[in-house]
């Protein structure tokens, strides 16, 4: 049996995640209090007929104890041989702030004596021992709607059991860096064809900006050090048991150097490997 703990900071959806696990077969629970964890799991074994996938949402709304307990709890789990993975998901402070006064929504730990600045804080606190336990974390500062739902459908549904979603990222550090990203390289010491007049209003999929950074022999070596040092450590961590994998390439704006070089390294690994995807923040 396959479990997908869906958890993270209210507003950072976790509701939309779930709909879409919905939406792909899996049997989908909101707001399982973390105590019946163990339960479930038992009913769901007992039942007849192939074991469908099953998701639950958990958030802050738990007994702090239960909330401590959370990492024994899933020990438990995979001890009993349920497959289970967490996804947790977060943003910024000041994106969440926007998302309640836009929707007008009420934090579900904010009150007349906790406004809304301090129940995120406290939020936050609250969910540590499962956040600390998630295998895959996922930003959604600058994700709208269809982008989120995309990226669950192909780094949860879409990863095959026992195999390491690997996903590389483009970003620029203007827009800040990717707190959900593994490894974080800076490709802004190689030459900017932002500089160049006729480059600057391309991307680093375009073929002229390629060009203009394969004419740089600083280029080959950047993408050539990247590629060598995750060649050696990748299958360091999926022998660890590592399921997902992000690998963040910023330049300043995110638009050329990061973008050319995260198309290399993408291209390179789905020769050798399935489950290899690939992002353009900016771009997005």
């Amino acid at each position: 049996m396959k479990l997908v703990i869906v958890s993270g900071l209210s507003g950072s959806g976790k509701s939309i995640a779930l709909h879409v696990l919905e939406d792909l077969g899996y049997y989908c629970i909101d707001n399982l209090p973390v105590g019946m964890l163990p339960g479930l799991a038992e009913q769901l074994r007992q039942r007849p007929g192939p074991a469908e996938p099953v998701a639950v949402g958990i958030d802050a709304r738990n007994l702090i104890d239960d909330l401590q307990r959370f990492p024994a709890i899933l020990a438990d789990l995979r001890e009993g041989g349920v497959t289970t993975e967490v996804l947790f998901l977060e943003a910024e402070d000041a994106t969440l702030l926007k998302r309640f006064s836009e929707t007008r929504r009420r934090h579900p730990l904010s009150s007349d004596e906790t406004p809304l600045a301090e129940a995120i804080v406290q939020e936050r606190r609250l969910l540590e021992p499962v956040a600390g336990e998630a295998r895959l974390h996922i930003d959604t500062t600058q994700t709208n709607v269809h982008q989120l739902r995309d990226l669950i459908r192909q780094r949860v549904a879409g990863a095959a059991d026992g195999q390491l979603s690997l996903l590389f990222e483009s970003f620029g550090f203007k827009h800040g860096v990717p707190v959900d990203a593994d490894f974080v390289f800076d490709v802004r010491c190689i030459p900017n064809p932002h500089w160049v007049p006729e480059l600057r209003p391309l991307t680093g999929r375009d073929r002229a900006v390629a060009e203009y950074l394969e004419a740089h022999p600083e280029v080959h070596q950047m993408y050539e050090d990247i590629r060598d040092f995750l060649t050696t450590w990748i299958p360091r961590f999926e022998a660890d048991n590592r399921s997902y994998m992000t690998v963040a390439v910023g330049c300043t704006g995110g638009q050329h150097r990061s973008v050319y070089l995260v198309e290399r390294l993408s291209e390179h690994f789905r020769r050798l490997r399935a489950g290899v995807l690939s992002r353009h923040r900016e771009l997005s």
